[in-house]
């Protein structure tokens, strides 16, 4: 017997509190244990990474039904237009994200971004670039898309998912203007795994992400710095981001078509089977 709607939509709302909250919590109770015995916060940060990556690549391997959603989405003719969108959309992310995050810096700062950059820079580039370019695009995206995303689909949609995931991705950056920075780029790597429900795009994207963070000089990137452009780039991003969500969703709807069709098929080719064996039997 099916919950009662009322009770269903708590059970829902209670799950992207707590499931959010646990993984987060896991996570944060690990680095803690990881960093007191490396002994630096930035070198920590990315053994934890690693630590994730195979704790979560380990789950989806040997517990696949954890993480599966229905329907599974198959490969579509529109495979290349998607794939523009998605590099057209992951620009918009950046500049989106680093417009409103330098514009909230300008306001007011942010004591925690500060203090973030000051290890980055204390640790060296090796270790700096080791963190941004390998260690937090596989491990964030493994946590994120590859743990928190697929757990939460199994109760709610694609749209409280993402927002969800999306939410839970800027808060483990810990500081104001990361959030900003980083929060388009989390829904978009959300539509994409929904569409694809492969984790390796999401980590290339990721990974093109923090190196256009990198190698952008900050005289382009300051020029943003304000709200209007902050406004129009966050607005041609959310334009961007749900041309996206409708191609995963012509993608759902096809494979739902695919699957009713082999469903009839199956059907009509057993019913062909019974009708001979009862005119053998006959």
């Amino acid at each position: 017997m099916p919950a009662p709607p009322i009770k269903s939509r708590l059970v829902s709302i209670a799950w992207c509190v707590l499931v959010p909250l646990g993984v987060l919590a896991a996570n944060l109770g690990l680095g803690l244990a990881v960093v007191s015995v490396v002994g630096e916060p930035v070198l920590g940060t990315a053994v934890l990474g690693g630590l994730v990556a195979l704790l979560v690549g380990a789950a989806r391997l040997f517990r696949p039904r954890w993480f599966a959603n229905t329907p599974t989405v198959r490969p579509m003719s529109g495979t290349p237009r998607f794939t523009r969108t998605v590099l057209g959309c992951l620009a918009l992310a950046f500049f989106a994200g680093q417009s409103l995050a330098l514009w909230l810096y300008t306001l007011g700062g942010s004591a925690g971004f500060d203090e973030s950059t000051r290890a980055r820079t204390d640790a060296g580039p090796v270790v700096a670039l080791l963190l941004a370019l390998v260690a937090a695009p596989v491990a964030e995206e493994m946590l994120f898309r590859g743990l928190l995303y697929p757990l939460l689909r199994r109760r709610v949609g694609i749209v409280a998912a993402v927002l969800v995931t999306a939410a839970g991705f800027s808060l483990l950056h810990a500081n104001v203007v990361q959030f900003a920075a980083t929060l388009p780029l989390a829904v978009l790597l959300a539509l994409v795994y929904e569409r694809t429900r492969v984790l390796w795009p999401c980590v290339l994207l990721h990974l093109a992400f923090n190196l256009a963070a990198v190698l952008v000089p900050a005289q382009l990137l300051g020029a943003l710095a304000n709200p209007v452009s902050a406004l129009l780039m966050t607005a041609a991003f959310l334009a961007c981001a749900l041309a996206v969500y409708r191609m995963g969703t012509r993608a759902r709807a096809c494979t739902r078509r695919q699957g009713g069709r082999r469903g009839r098929r199956q059907g009509k080719r057993a019913t062909g089977r019974i009708a001979a064996g009862l005119n053998v039997q006959d």
